[in-house]
């Protein structure tokens, strides 16, 4: 029986990881750095939080970006003391972009929100030692656009502020989220063209979801290999944006593509963000979180993904 267009993709993944595992097995020792965005844990305690992680065998944090105002977030000692704690280190900062500090927006005051946030990320992302900060060029839960030229808008803001990227050290994670939850750059190489568009060496790299990658990507696999080595974090859940291994998306391919370009080092990052279903997700940030459920969560997804790697890598 002849086989389906994704199957064929999956199996030309397939045959390079082989070769690249043949050809170099020094490529492939190093494992890829299991992180977990900590912002859908709601509003537990960063100490709850990171014990979670250490006890399923996480050892990087993606931090809810929480500075929404110059009273509010985690405070840099503490963290830096939890972190220390429990042996864990920071991947990135999960920043978080609605209507109200939206790069893109048409109201100056809002886009102003949105610089005036990003610079509070950017000096807390340096001091706990995180690579990157993740950045959304228009609102998340507002699908429709404001007008033509929203992303002009957004691009040329960012640019305003693109070398305080370089200035911490922090790179510049442009997230690509699907049609359904953001009014634009829902793919790879949409987001490719948008840092064209902002046009700054400080702003370069690209932060995946395989969620909005179900939806968006004609294959997660060739994307991967697309965004290449613009791609310093990739977020994870199942295809019903559940634990990992509880839908029905081919974990493996994803894994190969990330070994194929070479995500296994260094400052990259795979990083679990099982948000549910729904078309605003930002919601949980500030919900009273069900403990029980997400240690089942963070440990069944933690051990699924170990134990397909492992698979992969034998």
């Amino acid at each position: 029986m002849k086989k389906q267009n994704f199957e064929l993709k999956n199996e030309r993944i397939a045959r390079d990881f082989e070769k690249l595992k043949r050809d170099h097995p020094e490529k492939i020792r190093q494992r890829l750095n299991l992180s977990w965005s900590n912002w859908c844990f709601g509003l537990e305690s960063l100490d709850q939080s990171a014990a979670r992680l250490y006890e399923a065998g996480i050892q990087y944090v993606e931090l809810h970006g929480n500075h929404y105002g110059n009273d509010l977030g985690y405070k840099v000692d503490e963290t830096l003391a939890t972190l220390k704690k429990y042996n864990m280190q920071v991947g990135g900062i999960c920043g978080m972009f609605s209507t109200e500090n939206d790069l893109s927006s048409n109201t100056p005051s809002r886009r102003q929100h949105a610089i005036d946030y990003i610079k509070r990320e950017l000096n807390f992302a340096e001091a706990v030692g995180a690579y990157y900060l993740l950045v959304v060029p228009a609102a998340v839960g507002r699908p429709r656009a404001y007008d033509d030229t929203e992303l002009d808008r957004s691009a040329a803001t960012l640019h305003s502020i693109a070398p305080l990227f370089g200035k911490h050290d922090i790179k510049a994670a442009i997230e690509p989220i699907r049609s359904a939850e953001t009014s634009m750059v829902h793919t790879v190489s949409e987001a490719k063209a948008y840092l064209k568009a902002v046009d700054h060496h400080s702003v370069n790299h690209i932060n995946g979801d395989v969620y909005h990658m179900f939806t968006e990507e004609v294959h997660i696999g060739e994307a991967i290999l697309e965004a290449g080595d613009q791609l310093v974090n990739l977020h994870l859940a199942d295809s019903n944006r559940a634990a990992l291994g509880d839908g029905s998306m081919d974990l493996d391919s994803i894994i190969m593509s990330l070994y194929l370009i070479g995500h296994n080092r260094e400052g990259r990052f795979v990083t679990p963000e099982p948000l549910g279903a729904g078309s605003d997700p930002y919601p949980a940030a500030n919900g009273k979180p069900d403990k029980a459920k997400l240690d089942k969560l963070v440990h069944d997804t933690a051990k699924y993904f170990r134990e397909r790697e492992n698979e992969l890598l034998q």
